[in-house]
């Protein structure tokens, strides 16, 4: 393999925009596949306030070739002021499912 693989993650304030954010990127050959769990309890600290929200998480197949735009795409499309976008790489994972997310995300959008 010589593409390497990675897991995004992408937390999301509503269905809508987690739907908005996935249509785009798939429709931009950004990513092979999005998952989106709704019911994440979110718990973090913003402008020095601990904050609780219900959101909904994008866990999305991509390449490193395709980080940049796929990041430029999320932000640009998404509500939050300061969007999570966090790429981790896969290390291992069913060589032929790895290839099929390569072969989807190699066209240029």
């Amino acid at each position: 393999m010589s593409v390497q693989t990675l897991l995004v993650y992408c937390t999301c304030p509503d269905r809508d925009s987690a739907e908005r954010i996935t249509r785009r990127i798939l429709e931009l050959g950004l990513a092979a596949c999005v998952n989106q769990l709704p019911g994440v309890k979110s718990c973090y600290i913003w402008q020095g306030e601990i904050e609780t929200a219900e959101e909904v998480l994008l866990l999305i197949k991509t390449t490193d070739d395709r980080y940049l735009e796929l990041e430029q795409i999320i932000v640009s499309l998404h509500p939050y002021e300061l969007p999570e976008v966090i790429a981790v790489p896969v290390k291992r994972g069913l060589p032929d499912y790895l290839f099929w997310v390569e072969q989807c995300t190699n066209q240029p959008s």
